[in-house]
């Protein structure tokens, strides 16, 4: 397992998470068997926005006291599992109903990422804030029974409004290719807004984790792909874990066998997880920026033109630590060669010598 560091709470998270959205389709005893697979083989993120509520009395009897310490279970306030399948209440008292039985039930006292829950419009927002929702998971992380506090939305302007709020450490969003380009229900923002709001996300030091990263499976089948094409799982989890401020993805399972499957990234070649078949899906207008996908490598002349590039978007932004960063490079745009190999070789089409010239003359070297 591979982990990223998210910088504002220091926790070291697995780029594979767990979602459970599909769990509750199991026996109980097999959910078990699921979550202990997971853990033992590195996976220390756990997603609570499940279909239903079996996961939780699953993850007391799955998770040791010793074991619970270096899991990060993401808890969702508003979620409702009153009914046992999944369902959604901001209503303050029905929240707190919620929370103390998700704790009780799963064997735990403390929330590692407590999550404003499903915010897709700011009168939502506003009604969450309003009800006493967000000022109360504040009193629970003053009395340490949440560690973090988190979002989530599938709404890039919801989250840039909260970033601004400066309340969350970790956001859990909806990446994948499709709702960047335009397709689907959660495709929300056009492609450029939604890279710089996964800048600022990283610029601050919120982590993201990545729910719906095979567009709710659509994605992975030439029939209901938007595109007409299907992708792989592997390639739509690196086309996430790509994306600025990304810690984790979180797809869903509900055996054994869908973990190994998706951990089956881990072992992938960079062939399997090549993703620039989608720079033939991309609208014209989204054509000519840089994804930092790394397909431009390797340079001739030693850059590391998608960190350059990272780091100079960043720097765009306000990001002081981005310009830091960007001058301790061992090369920077300025030691660019003009040889066009990384022009030749972008699937997207972006034109590398003449960035790589305006990046050295605005960040001076």
């Amino acid at each position: 397992m591979l982990y990223r560091k998210n910088a504002r709470t220091n926790d070291n998270i697995s780029i594979i998470g767990f979602g459970t959205s599909y769990i509750g389709q199991a026996k109980s005893d097999d959910i078990v068997k699921v979550v202990r697979y997971a853990i033992e083989h590195g996976i220390n993120y756990i997603d609570l926005a499940a279909a239903n509520d079996k996961i939780f009395p699953a993850l007391k009897q799955a998770v040791t006291p010793s074991e619970r310490k270096n899991i990060f279970y993401q808890v969702h306030f508003g979620a409702d599992y009153s009914k046992g399948d999944y369902g959604r209440s901001y209503r303050l008292e029905d929240v707190k109903h919620s929370i103390d039985w998700q704790l009780k039930t799963s064997g735990t006292d403390y929330i590692d990422y407590g999550m404003i829950h499903c915010i897709d419009d700011d009168k939502v927002l506003d009604e969450y804030i309003n009800l006493g929702v967000l000022e109360y998971i504040q009193r629970l992380k003053k009395q340490g029974v949440v560690r973090h506090i988190g979002l989530s939305t599938h709404t890039p302007s919801i989250l840039d409004r909260v970033l601004d709020m400066n309340v969350i450490d970790m956001a859990m969003f909806s990446i994948n290719p499709a709702y960047d380009y335009r397709k689907g229900k959660y495709a929300k923002g056009d492609s450029y807004y939604r890279m710089q709001v996964y800048l600022k996300a990283q610029s601050m030091g919120v982590g993201i984790s990545v729910m719906k990263c095979f567009g709710g499976g659509q994605l992975l089948t030439d029939a209901l792909s938007p595109f007409g094409k299907a992708l792989t799982k592997n390639q739509c989890i690196h086309y996430a874990l790509d994306k600025p401020g990304v810690l984790t993805v979180l797809p869903g399972y509900s055996s054994v066998e869908d973990v190994q499957r998706v951990l089956g990234y881990l072992e992938a070649d960079e062939k399997d997880k090549d993703y620039s078949v989608i720079s033939s899906f991309a609208p014209s207008r989204d054509k000519g920026r840089c994804v930092y996908c790394n397909h431009c490598q390797p340079c001739p002349a030693g850059l590391d033109i998608a960190l350059i590039n990272k780091y100079y978007d960043l720097a765009m932004i306000g990001d002081e630590m981005a310009v830091q960063h960007y001058n301790n490079l061992e090369k920077t745009a300025a030691d660019c060669v003009s040889c066009g190999r990384c022009n030749s070789h972008c699937p997207f089409g972006v034109d590398r010598v003449s960035r790589m010239k305006k990046i050295a003359e605005d960040m001076g070297r």
